[in-house]
């Protein structure tokens, strides 16, 4: 069964035609051609879809399109401004917090969704943050002091 849906992605109102059963992931990289979310595991482990819903952190692949429906959604495409590099991506790029780049998107917006709720974690904050988002390359500590740096924070 298909819908016409309305979602509010990065601040801009799309409209189209949706099967019910497709998931968030799968309508923003195929329906909308947004890249930069994910597809790692499509199982919730890996955090490589990890968006913004309504500001809070959500793995793309386990939340139906339907449900975001009314809600603002935010993905990685939406963190630069103006042409302007979020802080976070500075900071990112600052501490060499990124190699393959794999995981980088997930990060970042799982990063965002901490700040938005503690705009100045601690370093376990931070790690309890990211504890959902695997990377295969960093070892974290680089990411860590990338967003403690972002947040203001030694």
């Amino acid at each position: 069964m298909k819908l016409m849906m309305q979602l509010n992605i990065n601040g801009v109102l799309h409209e189209s035609e949706i099967n019910v059963r497709r998931t968030l992931l799968e309508v923003l990289r195929e329906t909308f051609g947004l890249m930069g979310t994910k597809k790692g595991c499509n199982e919730g482990e890996c955090g490589a879809c990890t968006v913004l819903l309504d500001g809070k952190s959500v793995l793309a692949c386990l939340v139906l399109a339907v449900e975001a429906q009314g809600k603002r959604i935010d993905t990685v495409e939406g963190l630069a401004e103006n042409g302007e590099l979020h802080p976070l991506q500075e900071s990112f790029i600052r501490h060499g917090a990124l190699q393959c780049g794999f995981c980088t998107p997930g990060m970042l917006m799982a990063a965002r969704g901490l700040l938005n709720e503690n705009p100045k974690p601690g370093e376990p904050e931070v790690r309890q943050a990211i504890a959902g988002n695997l990377c295969r390359c960093t070892g974290y500590d680089k990411i860590v002091k990338a967003i403690l740096d972002a947040a203001g924070r030694p």
